[in-house]
C-alpha cells in the first residue's frame, strides 16, 4: 500500500549496483528500512542528497506490513538545509548524532514526542549562527535520554555526591559497582543536566572537559542500551572546537 512517511535519515548502506537501503526514523512508525534506487542520471528517480544524515524529507513507499524493506517511489525534503552539510563543525556533529541515534533507536513503533524534539534540534543546529554550538551534542545526548527512559535521577544530588553509573542516580555513598563517576565529574554532569541549547554557551568548557564528557555520555548509554557499539565518528568529533 503506497504511503506517504514523514522522517529523518539515520544511515545509507548500498545493497547492490542499483539499490541502497535507507533507515529513516519515522514519525509515523518509529524505526523503518528502505530500499531507494540509485538514480542513473540527476533527472532521473530519487536523488541521492536526500539521504543525508539527519536530512528531513517525505518519501512516498510501497509498505507492507510483512515486508521489512519498503520500496520508495518519490521522495522530497521537508526542510533544506541553510548550513548543516556545509560547515565543517556541523556537518561533523551531525555525522555522529546520525550514528548514534542509527545504533540507538531501535523501536518501529511512533513516538511523537521524541520525532518532534529531534526535528527541534537538527533545525536548531542548522539556523545558528552567532552562538556558540560547541556543547551542541552533549546537551542533545543529555535530553535524549529522557525519550529512552534513561534521564538521571537528578533529585538527590548534593555537592560531594558520586553518580552511580548503572543504577542512573547521584548518591553520597560510594557505588558498589565499578561504573561511577566521582564527585568532581558528578558535579559536572548535574551541570550538563542544567543546560539547554540556548544556554549552553554560558557554560565554558575546553576540549580534554567537552571530550570527557562525551566519553562519560557515551560509556553510560552503552552500559544501558543492549550491543550499543563503539561508534567510528566519535573520534573525529573529538578532534572539534577548542
Amino acid at each position: 500500500m503506497e504511503q506517504k512517511i514523514t522522517g529523518i535519515v539515520l544511515h545509507t548502506l548500498k545493497y547492490n549496483d542499483t539499490s541502497n537501503i535507507v533507515d529513516i526514523y519515522t514519525e509515523q512508525s518509529g524505526r523503518a528500512s528502505f530500499l531507494v534506487k540509485i538514480p542513473r542520471s540527476r533527472k532521473s528517480g530519487v536523488q541521492a542528497v536526500l539521504f543525508q544524515p539527519l536530512s528531513i524529507i517525505e518519501v512516498e513507499a510501497d509498505v507492507r506490513p510483512t515486508n521489512g524493506l519498503h520500496r520508495v517511489r518519490e521522495a522530497k525534503s521537508l526542510y533544506p538545509f541553510r548550513s548543516l552539510p556545509y560547515h565543517p563543525y556541523k556537518s561533523s556533529i551531525a555525522m555522529f548524532l546520525a550514528e548514534f541515534l542509527y545504533r540507538a533507536l531501535k523501536e518501529e513503533a511512533p513516538n511523537e514526542p521524541l520525532f518532534a524534539y529531534l526535528v527541534h534540534s537538527i533545525r536548531w543546529l542548522d539556523e545558528c549562527e552567532n552562538r556558540s554550538f560547541a556543547n551542541f551534542h552533549l546537551v542533545f545526548l543529555m535530553r535524549l535520554s529522557r525519550f529512552l527512559g534513561l534521564y538521571p535521577n537528578v533529585d538527590d544530588y548534593i555537592e560531594g555526591c558520586y553518580f552511580d553509573m548503572l543504577n542512573a542516580c547521584f548518591t553520597p555513598l560510594l557505588p558498589k559497582s565499578g561504573s561511577f563517576l566521582k564527585p568532581d565529574e558528578a558535579a559536572r554532569i548535574r551541570l550538563l543536566l542544567r543546560m539547554n541549547y540556548e544556554t549552553m554557551h554560558l557554560f565554558g568548557m575546553n576540549r580534554t572537559e567537552r571530550n570527557r564528557c562525551l566519553t562519560v555520555i557515551n560509556d553510560y548509554y552503552r552500559l544501558h542500551l543492549p550491543d550499543f557499539p563503539v561508534l567510528k565518528s566519535l573520534d573525529v568529533l573529538k578532534e572539534l572546537f577548542d
